[in-house]
């Protein structure tokens, strides 16, 4: 596995290279590995890190905590009522502090500025969780699942279905241009992601050989699919007010068993979680009470599908946070 990232920080994988972004998904397969085996890997009991959550997650913060206690490390969770950061203290000041007291920084939360500061002023490995521009630690779980599931990704066809300016997307985007994959994003034209990041994106795919494709045509994007992905049409933080447009344009976009037919036979599909496919909670109710719709962005005949490997994609967030957690403080 011969590279070494100690001491970097994990904001974007644009800062990343195709082999770092390789060297990242064998050491997660070599983890998931030895937690199957039962094989002890306790390996940084002298490190300790904080978790700062600006918003709330079950995979992200589960995936932190356990995959930082099985290598053996202390954690501290803070959310934005455990800390003055932006309140009373400045967050130059606060990275300052929680760099002199821990080994690593996670930041799940708005601006992608903010783990970018506290990268800066900490002096220590900063892990970014989630921001509205990018979620890295999200993308090594997914393509260890698509790579679970093929083998080889290069040339391998993902296309995202929804509101491609998300994060999920921008960032999914990165990792197909980075790694030489097919990267398709299907969507409204008014909902396609930003020019600059394509840009940047296309100067990857330049040396890698990845193909980059914006279609809004639904058969297009699912043809010669290995890989169908959704995500929720309104993410968190931004204002209920957006369902009633967001489903009016995006509800052409959902991943049903019609659009599932039309990619290969051996297509997976795949989501990062929470999922609105059924009324069993109080968003996916309300939606139904005031919109008539069962299921949003995926349906359950999806969902629940054999083709279904969102569960394991879930599962894979500790793998690969462990490892860069490993690789970045080892």
């Amino acid at each position: 596995m011969g590279l070494n990232i100690r001491g970097r920080s994990f904001l974007t994988l644009l800062d990343y290279t195709p082999e770092e972004i390789n060297y990242l998904l064998d050491l997660s397969a070599e983890f998931k590995r030895m937690k199957y085996a039962g094989v002890e890997h306790k390996w940084l009991t002298d490190k300790q890190i904080v978790l700062l959550f600006e918003k709330t997650s079950t995979r992200t913060r589960c995936a932190f905590e356990v995959g930082a206690r099985d290598l053996g490390m202390g954690v501290t969770f803070l959310d934005p009522g455990s800390s003055q950061m932006g309140k009373k203290e400045s967050l130059a000041d606060t990275a300052k502090v929680l760099g002199r007291m821990f080994d690593g920084i996670e930041y799940r939360g708005f601006k992608q500025s903010v783990v970018e500061d506290l990268a800066k002023y900490s002096g220590v490995p900063v892990w970014n969780g989630l921001t509205d521009d990018f979620h890295p630690t999200q993308m090594l779980a997914d393509i260890l699942t698509v790579r679970e599931e093929f083998g080889e990704l290069k040339g391998r066809k993902l296309t995202f279905f929804g509101d491609a300016r998300n994060n999920v997307a921008n960032s999914l985007m990165v990792v197909c241009a980075k790694l030489g994959m097919h990267f398709c994003a299907c969507a409204p034209e008014e909902l396609m992601p930003a020019a600059t990041l394509v840009e940047k994106c296309r100067a990857v795919a330049a040396e890698t050989g990845a193909v980059l494709e914006f279609t809004s045509d639904v058969a297009q994007g699912a043809r010669d699919c290995d890989v169908l992905y959704t995500d929720i049409w309104v993410s968190m933080g931004e204002p209920a007010e957006l369902w009633e447009k967001r489903i009016r344009l995006l509800l052409p976009y959902q991943v049903n068993g019609r659009v599932m037919a039309m990619a290969k036979p051996e297509a997976i599909f795949m989501h990062c979680l929470p999922a609105f496919h059924d009324r069993e909670t109080t968003v996916g109710e309300e939606i139904y009470q005031k919109y008539g719709l069962e299921a949003m962005e995926v349906t359950d005949e999806v969902f629940l599908g054999k083709q279904a490997r969102q569960f394991r994609e879930a599962e894979n967030r500790m793998h690969t946070i462990k490892a860069v957690m490993y690789a970045t403080l080892q």
